[in-house]
C-alpha cells in the first residue's frame, strides 16, 4: 500500500482507529515516520477543524517512542488539543495498541507572525543531485520493509555495520513512486528513514531504537514538488554508554533549510 493510500483511509477513519501492512513494518514495529506522519496528519486536522479560517502550519513536533507497535494490529491514535491562542495551538497525541500506550506525540502549530528578524541562511551541502537510488537492496529478513517505498542515495558515510570510522551520513531521499502533492506528511515520513549515524561503525548487524525524536521546520521554503529530491545531512553528537545523539538538517535541491531534526537512539551492543 503506497504512503498516500494510508494517509487517505486515516482521514476517512471515524473511530480513530487504523491497521498498518505489512510492507510498512521496521523489524518488529511499525515504520516511526510513518506513526509520525499519521500523528501528524489528525493533529493537522484538529487545528483546521479548531481555527477554520487560519493557515496554521507545524512548527516543531517531538515524539517518544515508548513501545513497538504490530503491524496488521488495530492501532488507536488520541489528539487532544491543549491550548490554541491568538497564533499558536498547542496538542498531545497519544497512539495505543491493546491498551498499551506505545507513542506520545506533542507538537505546536503557529500562524506567520509579522517581525524584524529574519535569518535564512542557505545550506551548503555539496551533494550533486542524483538520477537514482544507492542503497541497501531489499533482502528478506535482512532489509526494513518500508525502505522499498523511499529513493535513498548515499554520497557521504557507509552503510550499516560495514566497520566505517565515519559517524556521519550525507546524501538524498524521495518516495520512490511519486506523491500526487508533497506536503509537511511526507518530509515527516521521509526524514526518519536514514539509519542512526554511528551503526556504520559497527561490524554485526545489532538493535537500534529510536528513543526521542524532535523535529523544527521551517515553512519558509518554496514548495517541494513530488519529484524532487530532499538533501539530508546527519552527523553525531554524541555517543556513549549505548545512547547515540544525532542531528540532521533537511533542505531541498536549492539549499533551502526545510527542518531539522534530532534523535536520542539506544543501540545494543
Amino acid at each position: 500500500m503506497h504512503f498516500d493510500e494510508i494517509m487517505a483511509q486515516w482521514q476517512q477513519t471515524t473511530d480513530n482507529n487504523i491497521c498498518i501492512p505489512s510492507n510498512w513494518a521496521q523489524g518488529r514495529t511499525v515504520y516511526g515516520g510513518l506513526t509520525a506522519a499519521l500523528i501528524y496528519q489528525k493533529m493537522n486536522q484538529t487545528v483546521q477543524e479548531n481555527r477554520p479560517d487560519e493557515n496554521r502550519p507545524i512548527r516543531y513536533f517531538d515524539l517518544s517512542y515508548i513501545g513497538p507497535l504490530m503491524v496488521g494490529e488495530p492501532v488507536n491514535i488520541e489528539v487532544q488539543l491543549l491550548r490554541a491562542g491568538r497564533s499558536a495551538s498547542q496538542l498531545v497525541a497519544y497512539v495505543k495498541q491493546q491498551d498499551k500506550v506505545c507513542v506520545i506525540g506533542q507538537a505546536c502549530f503557529g500562524i506567520d507572525r509579522s517581525s524584524k528578524v529574519t535569518v535564512k541562511k542557505q545550506i551548503n551541502h555539496e551533494l550533486t543531485v542524483p538520477k537514482k537510488a544507492n542503497f541497501i537492496p531489499q533482502i528478506p529478513k535482512v532489509t526494513p520493509k518500508f525502505l522499498r517505498h523511499m529513493d535513498i542515495n548515499l554520497q557521504a558515510g557507509r552503510l550499516p555495520f560495514m566497520h566505517s570510522k565515519k559517524d556521519y551520513l550525507h546524501g538524498w531521499m524521495r518516495f520512490k513512486k511519486e506523491v500526487n502533492s508533497f506536503n509537511d506528511a511526507h518530509l515527516i515520513a521521509l526524514i526518519d528513514a536514514w539509519p542512526c549515524t554511528v551503526l556504520q561503525q559497527l561490524k554485526l548487524p545489532a538493535m537500534a531504537s529510536t528513543m526521542n525524536w524532535n523535529l523544527q521546520l521551517t515553512q519558509s521554503a518554496s514548495n517541494t514538488e513530488p519529484s524532487q529530491w530532499l538533501a539530508y545531512q546527519a552527523t553525531t553528537a554524541h555517543a556513549a554508554d549505548g545512547y547515540v545523539f544525532g542531528e540532521a538538517k533537511i533542505s531541498n535541491e536549492a539549499g533551502e533549510l526545510l527542518s531539522l531534526s534530532r534523535q536520542t537512539v539506544g543501540v545494543f551492543t
